[in-house]
């Protein structure tokens, strides 16, 4: 499958239960770069069955954004379940979370992801919008981002 492919617009998973922070990240990378559109999910089975639907339409995000404490399927065994798919393994993750817990760190490190712990502040989400949409940029290889 293919990463969406379109050279004007990518797209970013976001899965997060929490309503707010997606309207915050939702604006913040409007702010930083109105090419990228910020898909959503509620929880980890929300995000993993987006995922496997976006998978079977070859329209596979360029990142993938987690929370960790989410009801139903925490990020944790949402993270498991995308490493297990060769196809969506590929795909870079990112945590976003306000947990600052050394346990839930450990639980992710060694494990290629990106560990950001959710900013109060919108000057601070505009920094990580724009972060987020460099890591995205790499990996579907736009230049100068």
């Amino acid at each position: 499958m293919q990463h969406n492919s379109d050279s004007h617009t990518h797209s970013i998973l976001y899965v997060d239960d929490d309503r707010d922070d997606l309207q915050l990240l939702r604006e913040a990378i409007g702010h930083v770069d109105g090419h990228y559109t910020l898909l959503e999910a509620r929880d980890g089975l929300d995000g993993i069955e987006r995922l496997q639907a976006l998978k079977a339409a070859g329209e596979l995000p360029c990142l993938i954004v987690l929370d960790i404490n989410m009801p139903r399927m925490d990020g944790r065994k949402a993270f498991q379940l995308i490493r297990q798919d060769p196809e969506l393994a590929t795909i870079p993750v990112v945590i976003f979370s306000t947990s600052n817990s050394e346990l839930d760190k450990l639980f992710f490190r060694g494990k290629n992801v990106e560990y950001i712990t959710k900013p109060i502040r919108f000057d601070h989400l505009i920094a990580v919008a724009d972060k987020l949409l460099r890591v995205c940029a790499e990996h579907v290889g736009i230049p100068g981002r």
